[in-house]
This record gives C-alpha cells, structure tokens and sequence, in this order.
C-alpha cells in the first residue's frame, strides 16, 4: 500500500489513491472553522477566536472524535495537528492520551497531509505556530514505536511533480472556483448563507467584488488563497488572521468566511479524492451549485435513475428503539475511549456495513437496515465507555436516519425512525441542460439539541440526463404520502536539490 524509499523508514509515504475507501478530510478541524451560528454571533459582538475558544474548542473536540468514530481513516492538514487545540490537547503532556494518539497515527487511523515537506515533524513555511504544541507534535512522532510506520499522504513525493500537482489540483481550482462565483444563481447563493431577501442585492454587489478581486490577483500572477480573501473581505486589518477577529465593517463578513471556507475544503477533498465531512452549522456544498461535478467520480459511479432515486426516499422499517442512550455522551469521553472503540467489534461491524453500502449504493432498501442496528450497537458501546469514565447515565434515545437527496437547487429529505416518517421537497433552481447532486445519509438522535450525534455522509453522486428525467423523478416523489413541498432554496446551513525547487505557498 506503501511507496517506501526504505524498508527502516519510520513515514509510510502514499499518495491519495493509496488511502483507505472512505477517508475525510475534517472541516471541522480546519483551524479558522467556525460554525455560522457562531460566527454572527462574533461579528456582532467584536470577539476574536480566543474570545470563543471554550465553546468552540468543545465543538471541535466533539466533531473530531465523531469523525474518527464514523469513518476509518481521517486526513489533516499537519499543520491542525499542532494549531488546533482541540487535537493538540493531547499531545502536550505524557499519558494515556498521548498514547492513544500515537496508535491513532500508526494504525493509519489519523493521517497527516504534507503540503511540500518531506516529514511531518518538518516546520511548515508562512505559518504561524502554537510553538509548545509543535514541540509536544515532533516529541509525540519522535515517541512512536520502532515498528510503527506514520502514514503521510502528499499529492507527490517527487518535488518537482508536487509543485505542479499542487498548482493544478489546489490553487488553481481554489481561485477557479472563486471565480466562478458570479455565474451561480446568486438569490438561490443568498438564501444558502442565510441571507435576508432585502438584502440580496448588497450581496451580489459583494460577490462581485470579490470576484473582481480575485480575478485582478490572478492577471497580476498574484495570489488567489483563503489568507488573502480573508485579508480583504473577512477579517480586521492590524490583526493577524490566526486571530480570528472578523470585521463587522467589511459587507456580508460572516457569509462571506462560510462560503470561502466551504470553497477551501472541498477543495482539498477533491484534490486528495475523497469526501469532505462537513460539521452540523456548516455550509453545504450543495452551495456551490456544481450539478455537473458535486463529487469527483467516474460517471458510471453516479445514481441515473429517476426510480431508484425515489427508492432513497421512501419508507424503511425500523424497530422502535428505546432506552439505549445519549449520543451526547461522547462528550465525555477521552482520546484514549475512541482509541478502544475502534477496537470494537461494533465498531468494525458498523464500518463494515457502512463501506459496503457505500460501494453499492443500489443496495440501499436491502442494507440500511443493517447500518441502523449497527449505529444503535455502536452508540451502546460509546455509552458503556461514558458510563466507566464518568458515569453517564443512560436516557430515552429515538435514532432516526435521515435521507438527503439534491438536485440541482432542489433539495428532498425523508425522515425515517420509530415510526416517524415524513419527506420534504423545497424546490430551488435547476441548471439547465444539466441535473446533477447527491445522495447523503445522515443518522442522527430525534430529540433536539446542539451538542447531539449527527453524522453526514455522501452516499453516491446523482447526475439525471435532462429534464424528462427530472421531470419523471418529481412525479414519483409527489406521489409519496406525507411528501410536502416548498418553493425556495434552503440553508446550506463537507531528486532535486532545494534551491532547484520551487517553494509551496501554503495553502
């Protein structure tokens, strides 16, 4: 699986195709993640990152350990490893945590992504660096077993090839899709991000200039990142962006960060050939309205069929399930809990089932009801773990899975679990000539709350071949019982020597 220069080499060195099926890259442990909520919220009121850092870091902390529950192998930029404090929390001090950690890394389970270095200990270039928690990272790596192997992913580990694969796969298409901007549908774009009617104007204006900009760096052959748009229409001048101190002055700030953001890691994801997890509070990317591209597929991977797709939709059968636990209780759970978790057999069993699906999404109506018990046996495990460490106490738990399918600016979703079963269908623009979205399975607690297990995953691309099948789809739909309709988008609220080569901006 490997491409080892040295059978003693201590970094298994692979590129995205070598990853496990099913690796995400983390949104949530972007070190500038913020959800939207929170983020007006900051606006408004003048804070910076730090201001927000105990509610925020519990979040975090929270999507990271649910990331490594639902998925068997998690890519990170290196540079979240030590500059985000959720991660880096357990590195700082000797211990169990640390421990976990370093299994964590040799079982493949965390992987760091390396923009140009060689190492994942090297120091990165223009980054600002927690430098105790960069210390407690190379400690960490230096502390690993003499048999463990840390595998790194790089788009290359030819240097020059990199710089060029960096270039076409990342920057390119980051500035590409900024670009592009102004041929969304921007009222549809507006009502994504959460913003008013009135106001939609200002923020066409908005993208506009941002788009302006964008294109004026790029004829310049100047630079097209997240740190020079966020320099320019997000964050307070005379502050370091590290900071997080958004400006209430620049127009539209908050929606603005979201979109560029979701723009930033979807981007990586489709770089390195894998889904983006974007957190609950987060914009979709639904978003940005790629119908012909939402997921980098071969197009006999795609869902074509107008039936099959009302398939996803319609009702399953599920056993009532009650009394078996808070989700919520992962909360209370260590590096060290995930770490055996994932030793588990119904852990295993859940991925197993998971993957399987995934593979063959036409087997939907056979097998999601496997991954229903298995999620249920899963969260009874976390709830053991919780119950041993501090004595969580178990409570009513009413699972339900949820079906999303997007077409389109159309957006259907079917609510399925204890007997509860209802499917909405808010119809928003469709390109034309071009029908295209996704498939996501989402598996989430009933009860309401902030801090509740929901975990999102795509499921399979959809790409209907015009309007005919659209039209035949949306017939089927409508004839669901229960189906209720709305018009309007919703909230998208995922061998050379050195001075030979040249170097990698950061990204």
């Amino acid at each position: 699986m490997t491409d080892l220069d040295d059978d003693q080499d201590r970094v298994a060195r692979v590129r995205p195709a070598q990853l496990a099926p099913g690796a995400v890259i983390a949104q949530s442990l972007d070190n500038q993640w913020v959800s939207a909520e929170l983020t007006r919220r900051m606006i408004a009121r003048g804070q910076s990152l730090r201001d927000v850092a105990d509610q925020r870091g519990k979040e975090v902390r929270a999507e990271y350990f649910r990331s490594l529950i639902n998925t068997r192998q998690v890519v990170m930029n290196r540079v979240f490893f030590y500059n985000n404090p959720a991660v880096a929390r357990d590195l700082l001090v000797d211990g169990p945590a640390r421990d976990a950690h370093r299994r964590l890394l040799a079982d493949g389970a965390l992987v760091p992504y390396l923009l140009g270095e060689h190492e994942p200990t090297d120091r990165p270039g223009s980054v600002d660096l927690d430098e105790d928690a960069f210390r407690a990272w190379q400690d960490t790596v230096a502390g690993m077993a003499a048999t463990d192997r840390l595998t790194c992913v790089r788009l290359s580990w030819d240097d020059r090839e990199n710089v060029r694969d960096t270039r076409s796969a990342l920057f390119n298409p980051f500035a590409a899709r900024v670009q592009g901007l102004t041929a969304k549908d921007i009222p549809l774009l507006a009502s994504q991000v959460g913003v008013e009617e009135a106001r939609v104007p200002g923020f066409a204006e908005r993208i506009g200039e941002i788009v302006q900009f964008s294109n004026e760096q790029s004829v310049r052959h100047g630079s097209v990142t997240r740190n020079v748009l966020y320099e320019r229409f997000v964050t307070r001048q005379g502050y370091p962006i590290s900071d997080g101190r958004y400006d209430s002055g620049k127009p539209f700030a908050g929606e603005v960060k979201q979109l560029i953001d979701l723009i930033y890691n979807v981007n990586l994801a489709d770089a390195l050939g894998m889904y983006p997890l974007t957190p609950l509070g987060s914009l979709r990317r639904v978003a940005l309205q790629e119908w012909r591209d939402v997921r980098t597929a071969a197009p006999t991977d795609a869902v074509r069929d107008p039936e099959q797709l009302v398939r996803f939709l319609q009702r399953q059968a599920f056993s009532a399930v009650q009394d078996r636990l808070t989700p919520a209780a992962v909360d209370s759970l260590a590096l060290d809990d995930i770490r055996r978790l994932r030793e588990t057999s119904a852990w295993d069993g859940y991925m197993r089932e998971f993957e399987a699906l995934t593979r063959d999404p036409s087997g939907f109506a056979d097998g999601i009801g496997g991954i229903f018990d298995r999620y249920v046996t899963l969260n009874g495990e976390i709830l053991r773990l919780a119950s041993e460490r501090r004595g969580v106490p178990a409570s009513v738990w009413d699972p339900v899975i949820e079906v999303v399918v997007t077409i389109g600016g159309a957006v259907f979703t079917a609510v399925s679990g204890n007997e509860l079963w209802s499917v909405v269908g808010a119809l928003g623009a469709t390109a034309n000539g071009s029908f295209g979205g996704s498939v996501q399975l989402a598996l989430r607690n009933r009860q309401a709350g902030r801090r509740e297990q929901k975990f999102a995953r795509e499921l399979a691309p959809v790409r209907l071949d015009g309007e005919r099948e659209w039209n035949q789809f949306l017939d089927l739909v409508r004839r669901l019982p229960e189906y209720r309709e709305r018009r309007g988008g919703l909230a998208a609220t995922s061998s050379a020597t050195v001075q030979e080569i040249e170097e990698i901006q950061e990204y």
